[in-house]
């Protein structure tokens, strides 16, 4: 049962870090503006396109910056009551500081929560409102920039792959098109031809000149056509995804376009393995930088609040540069991403338990 001191600590916990989210995404949305505006109009952006935008660029970027916002806002309104001498007067009540935790404790709880639950669905949404709008209107005509269209070499399914060298998402059609097939590790047949296009009338393809090898005991029999509709297993555009398709997908739709990825051989999978880890580190990290941010304010210091900040904010930028380097370096090299993505948590928890023990003292 919530105690008064408990709803007190709690509601200025909550409340702080919402005023703190409305004070800074105003700035960044004027920024982005500021930025952006010549482009839009020389591309005659519709208005419902630019307020859908904003809409999407409001909840990515207050995912992005969960954990400056949290951590400041916890610093700033911890720093105050330490100032006005309250935590004071409530550890000397008898309260120690472990239960003088508890209401951030429960404060942390809502927000990792509410932080899962938008990773989960709604900033998959956002994203891919926010990345779609970019590469269609400011990052010039963008559709090819979206893609990893060159040179595509694929693992279908165990014994099937297939090759395009190029392929363009407007028309659906791939070029210098292959697919092989194996049976006990040999080759069984090649089908291979100049162009294949996806018609999605009736889910087929056509292939110009079409030519399929068969390989025999006695000999390969050869089949040739100018032109040829036929079926496949695979859909062509799964084969060239956008970039940051990850992003986009809400949690059970990542999970399996992770395990058809995979097994297809792509090479981005880090890439969205970093994704579908951070859906459960950014949540985590709430408690984490709770416990540090209180940690630090906690005490009374001589230069006031201005302190307690600058401590905050070197300590929240370090936490986002470990987070952003790893993350990186997970994404372009084999380093395992689970590790990359979680190591930030890590380093910070040890942090936390190390600057608590000393608060408690």
């Amino acid at each position: 049962m919530l105690t008064i001191l408990d709803k007190y600590i709690l509601k200025r916990y909550l409340s702080t870090f919402t005023v703190m989210i409305l004070m800074f995404i105003p700035i960044g949305i004027t920024i982005d503006i500021s930025e952006k505006v010549n482009k839009m109009i020389e591309n005659k952006v519709p208005f419902s396109a630019i307020a859908q935008y904003y809409l999407d660029f409001t909840i990515y970027f207050a995912n992005l910056l969960f954990p400056i916002f949290l951590f400041l806002s916890i610093i700033w309104f911890t720093s105050q009551l330490a100032n006005k001498t309250e935590i004071i007067a409530i550890l000397s009540s008898g309260i120690s500081f472990t239960r003088f935790l508890r209401p951030y404790i429960i404060g942390a709880t809502f927000v990792s929560i509410f932080a899962l639950l938008m990773g989960f669905f709604l900033v998959p949404k956002a994203s891919d409102g926010f990345k779609n709008f970019r590469y269609m209107y400011l990052i010039g005509n963008g559709q090819n920039e979206m893609r990893d269209n060159s040179d595509v070499y694929r693992q279908i399914n165990k014994d099937e792959y297939i090759y395009v060298s190029n392929y363009n998402s407007a028309s659906k059609m791939g070029f210098n098109f292959s697919m092989e097939k194996f049976e006990n590790d040999k080759l069984k047949y090649k089908v291979t031809a100049n162009s294949i296009k996806w018609n999605p009338k009736d889910s087929s393809y056509t292939l110009n000149n079409y030519t399929k090898r068969k390989v025999g005991p006695l000999g390969d029999i050869i089949e040739t056509s100018q032109k040829k509709d036929t079926v496949f297993k695979f859909d062509l555009e799964d084969l060239t995804p956008v970039v940051y398709i990850a992003e986009t997908l809400p949690y059970n739709k990542l999970l399996r376009f992770i395990e058809k990825e995979r097994q297809r051989g792509s090479t981005n999978i880090n890439v969205y393995l970093v994704v579908l880890y951070k859906k459960y580190s950014i949540p985590i990290s709430a408690f984490i930088l709770t416990i540090i941010a209180v940690a630090v304010s906690s005490m009374k210091r001589r230069g006031g609040m201005g302190i307690n900040l600058a401590i905050g904010i070197l300590l929240a930028f370090a936490y986002v540069f470990l987070d952003k380097v790893f993350g990186v370096l997970a994404e372009k090299s084999t380093y395992p991403p689970i590790i990359a993505v979680w190591f930030p948590n890590i380093v910070f928890g040890i942090l936390a338990i190390f600057l608590l023990r000393n608060a408690k003292r």
